[in-house]
């Protein structure tokens, strides 16, 4: 059995005793690389849906989207609904969507789309290339696969963004609504000011266009290397994405098949609204909802001291540093997000009760 399967089955099985965090901490050093790669036979991104459909978002984009029962086929007591990141996919929820499936207490059932420009969704024109769209987009998704049920929002990065904007643009849905918020790796403002430098968020800056307003590359350049199988771009993504040292290389594999997938020149036209994103006062929107903040605290694109500023925001949160972990955190450390995951869950369902105090967590591989 893998531990996703020991810490689900004791976290959603035999009669919960164990929150997701307490199960988490059972096992977490199973998860320290020593011999053989332990995502060898992973089926990274192959995982099948239970449904898939096409919502059109308010001026006819085509959006993808990819449901997941239940793996017992019980009731869902709640829809979780994952927001993805800039440049990357839906899939970039690969261990959530593994794990929560066999998650009994709450039962769930999951949500995932690809975001305007990305995956498999329709392109996004310069004008629509905003956080504001991608809200619009999101509230779209909603009304079509989630109208009635009770919901918690997932979002990574960029996905997180997208959240905090459709909080502040339909706070009501969030009070009548939306119970719990994950805000994964991710920040309220100043991107620019804390992490990457502001110039490489710049699309006129003509060292770092497309993917390269994240990472430093010229967009001919990307396209080339993608194209020959060069080493520099897969480097940089180990560099980049992730903290450990250690880290799984199908991990890396799996993240730069992801970033390939949207056209570089597709990706420039998003640089604008995440230079300019500052939604530190739509966190207000939030404060009817359970809130998970995570960070890792070796992110370089959006450093923990935006986590922290964030929670700081909203008292009432949940507030999880990851240690060694960067800014795909969610593939990194899985076992430790799905554990607070889980107890987020939990507490939207019930199960654990009422809201519990401000937490903070270290966890350490």
């Amino acid at each position: 059995m893998s531990p996703s399967a020991r810490v689900l089955g004791i976290a959603g099985g035999i009669g919960a005793v164990l929150t997701g965090a307490a199960a988490a901490a059972i096992t977490t050093g199973r998860w320290r690389r020593s011999g053989p790669d332990p995502l060898l036979d992973e089926p990274l991104g192959r995982l099948a849906p239970d449904r898939t459909s096409t919502v059109a978002a308010d001026d006819g984009t085509p959006l993808a989207v990819d449901e997941i029962d239940p793996a017992d086929g019980g009731r869902p007591a709640l829809t979780v609904v994952g927001v993805h990141g800039f440049a990357l996919s839906q899939q970039s929820w690969h261990f959530q969507r593994r794990d929560l499936a066999s998650l009994r207490l709450p039962r769930v059932r999951q949500v995932y789309y690809d975001q305007r420009g990305h995956g498999r969704s329709g392109a996004a024109a310069t004008d629509t290339s905003t956080i504001e769209q991608l809200a619009l987009d999101l509230d779209a998704v909603l009304r079509a696969v989630a109208a009635d049920e009770p919901i918690v929002l997932m979002g990574h990065s960029m996905g997180a963004m997208v959240i905090m904007e459709l909080a502040q643009k339909n706070p009501e849905r969030f009070a009548e609504q939306v119970c719990g918020v994950a805000l994964i790796a991710t920040a309220a403002g100043e991107v620019g000011a804390r992490g990457l430098p502001r110039s490489l968020l710049s699309k006129y800056n003509p060292v770092t266009r497309g993917v390269g307003e994240l990472a430093g590359w010229q967009p001919g350049l990307v396209e080339f290397v993608r194209a020959s199988g060069g080493q520099l771009t897969r480097q940089a993504v180990r560099r980049l994405a992730f903290g450990s040292r250690d880290v799984s290389p199908r991990l890396v594999d799996f993240t730069q098949e992801m970033l390939a997938i949207t056209p570089v020149r597709q990706l420039v036209n998003f640089v604008d609204t995440l230079g300019s994103h500052n939604r530190y006062a739509a966190l207000a929107g939030l404060k009817h909802a359970h809130v998970l903040v995570v960070g890792g605290d070796a992110d370089r694109f959006t450093p923990y001291s935006h986590a922290e500023r964030m929670a700081a925001e909203l008292p009432d949160a949940e507030l999880v540093r990851v240690r060694g972990a960067g800014h795909m955190v969610q593939l990194e450390q899985p076992e430790l997000v799905n554990s607070h995951l889980i107890d987020l869950l939990q507490m939207c369902s019930g199960v654990n009760g009422g809201r519990s105090p401000r937490r903070t967590w270290w966890w350490r591989r």
